[in-house]
């Protein structure tokens, strides 16, 4: 790498600003840690892609404040599924695996909301922003760079030039061509290319009904089988696509009059101002990279795991990578914790992305009750119960550990060295979460139990360390 370009430092380097590369920029930013990201393309997402933003990440845009702001954007819709012949012979109901609104009322105090990545991607832009701390650098790519000295030394090109940029940490948020996993050498394993995927993004006053419309459409209509109308905003903006087997998809069967036709075929009524935006291809693939972690870089949303659109978990799983990367990576050069706190993420993010990868690879798999898939997305954290009006026993959680006691509690955790803040929980609160009166939770910014002590009237306390920091 040449020594006469210009250098800069920065803490973390961020390469991509999809979902994963803005979360993880957003959490190091709430710790006052800088990033840059940066991104080769020179915009945001301009097309809906991802159209689900799940309960579990609704708790994290709430935790940000972004709640009101989401789900002032959101589309009316209800996460179920509708399957028939036609748009006009649609026959019957099926779910995805998402909650309703009543169902996640239960768990959380949030709900899903239908917001596509075209509409999320400019909101989290504009949050980074405003919290004054890293920035971002559409239009730049990332060359090469190597690891060197106890830090990550890197090689950037825009339209000005060449740079070297020296971080402490690199994260591979560049999807799943990753240059990133690349220059690691580090391996992909998994199914691969499942399905031949052709899509459109298009314009047509669609008649589904009144009320809110379901999240996807499954056409099954014998000229125009295996396709599909994803709901992706309350007018009259649709995604259109359909599958075959791979290698069936012919470039022919991508032009606008042979896409027209299936559509008009898969309305099934007579349709008026069709208008096709764009129309691609893509492959069902599913594939997972051997490590997530080599040395000060590491892979996070699609550059670490590839799933197909079923089931609508790429998005939300790549939003969590960087939530949680982002905080341990901020508690490690915050000296809160030591390195193998980085260890755990590759440790506690590869089950879920596992999950989701052999599930969107079932060709069934779109198709799931909630409770099979509400836990996934939840995750392992501690349970939601309102506190008092309009604050959840989640929104007590703080940047460093929290500490939850019951009403009777005289348990504390011995020299946690992350900052601590302490609740002190009345006696339904601490029952509804499984402490009684007397019991004590050390709990990790993301929720999920550090150590726990039970103290039951008759007996000894017992302390559990539930997931080590």
């Amino acid at each position: 790498m040449n020594n006469t370009h210009p250098t800069s430092t920065v803490p973390v380097l961020i390469a991509g600003a999809g979902p994963a590369g803005l979360a993880a920029a957003i959490t190091l930013a709430r710790y006052g840690v800088e990033a840059l990201v940066i991104d080769r393309k020179g915009e945001l997402s301009t097309v809906p892609r991802a159209s689900l933003v799940s309960t579990g990440s609704m708790e994290l845009f709430r935790s940000w404040g972004l709640e009101a702001e989401l789900t002032e954007a959101a589309i009316d819709v209800r996460f179920t599924g509708f399957i028939g012949e036609t748009l006009a012979s649609q026959q019957a109901e099926f779910p995805l695996g998402v909650p309703s609104s009543d169902q996640a009322a239960v768990v959380s105090p949030n709900v899903p909301l239908g917001v596509t990545q075209d509409v999320l991607e400019p909101i989290l832009l504009r949050h980074l922003e405003g919290l004054g701390v890293g920035r971002v650098e559409l239009g730049t790519e990332l060359v090469s760079f190597e690891q060197r000295g106890g830090a990550v030394r890197a090689l950037l090109r825009d339209r000005r030039g060449e740079r070297i940029v020296e971080a402490s940490h690199l994260i591979g948020a560049d999807g799943v061509r990753s240059r990133v996993r690349e220059e690691l050498g580090i391996g992909q394993s998994g199914p691969g290319e499942v399905r031949d995927a052709a899509t459109s993004l298009i314009h047509a006053p669609l008649d589904v009904g009144g009320g809110a419309r379901h999240a996807i459409y499954s056409i099954t209509h014998p000229e125009a089988p295996d396709g599909v109308f994803v709901t992706v905003s309350n007018g009259d903006r649709w995604v259109y696509g359909f599958t075959g087997e791979p290698g069936t998809i012919e470039p022919a069967d991508l032009s606008p009059e042979a896409m027209e036709r299936r559509i008009r075929l898969s309305v099934g009524a007579p349709l008026r101002d069709l208008r096709i935006e764009r129309i691609g291809r893509f492959s069902y693939s599913a594939m997972l990279a051997d490590r997530f972690r080599e040395g000060r870089a590491f892979l996070v949303g699609d550059a670490a795991h590839r799933v197909t659109p079923r089931g609508g978990t790429g998005m939300n799983t790549a939003i969590r990578d960087g939530r949680d990367l982002g905080w341990k990576l901020a508690w490690t050069l915050h000296g809160w914790a030591g390195d193998e706190l980085l260890d755990s993420y590759e440790r506690e993010r590869r089950p879920v992305a596992e999950h989701n990868m052999e599930r969107s690879v079932d060709p069934n798999g779109s198709v799931r009750s909630v409770a099979e898939e509400l836990h996934v997305d939840l995750g392992p954290r501690i349970p939601h119960v309102w506190v008092e009006p309009g604050c959840s026993t989640l929104d007590l959680l703080g940047p460093g550990f929290t500490l939850l006691r019951g009403p009777d509690a005289d348990w504390r955790p011995p020299n946690p060295q992350a900052p601590l803040a302490e609740h002190r929980l009345d006696a339904i609160t601490s029952r509804a979460i499984g402490l009684g009166v007397r019991g004590g939770l050390l709990v990790r910014p993301d929720g999920v139990a550090a150590e726990v002590s039970l103290d039951w009237p008759g007996r000894e306390a017992d302390r559990y360390e539930i997931s080590s920091t």
